[in-house]
């Protein structure tokens, strides 16, 4: 039987932690696997009750962090180094940047037959420095060179990975979008609806607003704060605006809400007039898409924004940039309104003509379920890995 040795950054709430659970869960016969992965930052909500509803037990490297510490660093490659020889596998799998680094390097150096890295987002642009991007490059344009297969998860991952980027051979890049069990999302909408509105207040006629994920400068928070304050110069339809999430931003987004004039309210601050409610982390997502009428997103990076296939499955239309892999994620005019990343007049126009027009609204959302049901489902992830470890084998 193939052992797989499945390495991850870290178990945050996020795309990545359910990708390897899923497979590790259910890519069993002929394969053996054995998950592996760091510890999350302080500032992230963790995602291990995800592996441990499937029953998995990962091992813990806690050297193995998201900031980067030379030190820290090599004491997790040489464990790493040290798992490989005891697990003998047939296959590493790495996903993300830090797990992609430093198990790639330990593979290599431990001679592991079949290499192989998901991208499920990259660092290439609007996270560092010039010179630093210049320095990431450099590296994984090495460890692609020596990896046997590149997992992009959209065709738009490709191009900027293979075209855009340099960072590796078009022929050793395969496309495999992330895969969910998105059949959650479609139970008890109704009362799950009721039961949020009433949670926070919200009328029937008020349009619920939210953005779902880490708070980060990626994210671009700002650009959904400002948009907000024309919606409410331009618009007389009420409205709520959500901040589902937490991060390290959390006090510079209360302070643009204060500079912009926005009430808000959070856990710990109650506010009755407040137009914008955040709500820290909130594990059962499921339960937040049925209240909200708009799902917005403003990154300006993406790889496969997972709040936006959840927010098809739930059947809400979506607001968002245009960046990375979101062109492959929705549907442009159908699902989802987009615009370009700089463009706070357009994200605005389109917020307001989603928040005055209910039947649009409703319109838009009947084209998610359709969309992502067969395109975004665990099993199709599943039997596309074990469809790629087969033949990287047989190569190997």
């Amino acid at each position: 039987m193939p052992k797989v040795l499945r390495i991850i950054n870290r178990f945050n709430l996020g795309g990545p932690t359910f990708n390897v659970a899923y497979l590790s869960h259910y890519l069993s016969e002929p394969y053996e696997t054995l998950l592996v992965g760091g510890t999350k930052d302080v500032s992230e909500d963790t995602s291990e009750f995800i592996v441990e509803k499937l029953g998995l037990e990962p091992l813990i490297i806690p050297e193995m962090k998201r900031e980067i510490d030379p030190r820290l660093d090599w004491k997790a490659y040489w464990k790493l180094r040290r798992l490989i020889r005891e697990y003998q596998p047939d296959i590493v799998h790495t996903h993300a940047s830090k797990a992609g680094t430093l198990g790639r390097l330990a593979a290599l150096h431990e001679g592991v037959p079949v290499i192989l890295h998901t991208f499920h987002g990259h660092v290439f642009h609007s996270y560092f420095s010039k010179a630093k991007t210049t320095f990431y490059k450099t590296i994984e344009r090495y460890l692609a060179r020596k990896t046997s297969g590149i997992i992009a998860i959209s065709e738009r991952q490709r191009f900027e990975l293979c075209e855009e980027h340099r960072i590796c051979a078009t022929d050793k890049t395969h496309i495999v979008p992330l895969g969910f069990d998105l059949s959650r999302f479609r139970e008890a909408m109704d009362q799950r609806r009721e039961a949020f509105r009433q949670r926070y207040g919200l009328a029937d006629d008020t349009v619920a607003i939210g953005i779902i994920g880490r708070l980060v400068p990626i994210k671009n928070h700002r650009l959904f704060l400002e948009a907000l304050v024309g919606l409410r110069q331009r618009s007389s339809t009420p409205f709520r605006a959500f901040i589902v999430g937490d991060g390290e931003l959390r006090q510079d987004i209360e302070s643009w809400c204060d500079a912009l004039q926005l009430p808000w309210e959070s856990p710990e601050r109650s506010n009755p007039e407040a137009l914008v409610t955040l709500t820290s982390w909130i594990r059962d997502v499921e339960l937040v898409y049925p209240g909200l009428d708009i799902v917005a997103l403003t990154s300006l990076n993406e790889g496969t924004p997972v709040s936006l296939i959840e927010a098809q499955a739930a059947e809400r239309p979506i607001v968002s940039t245009n960046v990375g892999g979101i062109e492959n994620v929705v549907l442009q005019n159908t699902t989802a309104l987009l615009s370009p990343t700089a463009d706070v007049a357009g994200f605005t126009n389109h917020l307001i003509q989603l928040v005055d027009d209910a039947d649009l609204r409703k319109k838009m959302g009947l084209g998610g379920w359709a969309h992502v049901k067969e395109k975004f489902h665990y099993l199709r992830l599943v039997k596309d890995i074990r469809t790629l470890y087969d033949r990287l084998l047989d190569k190997a």
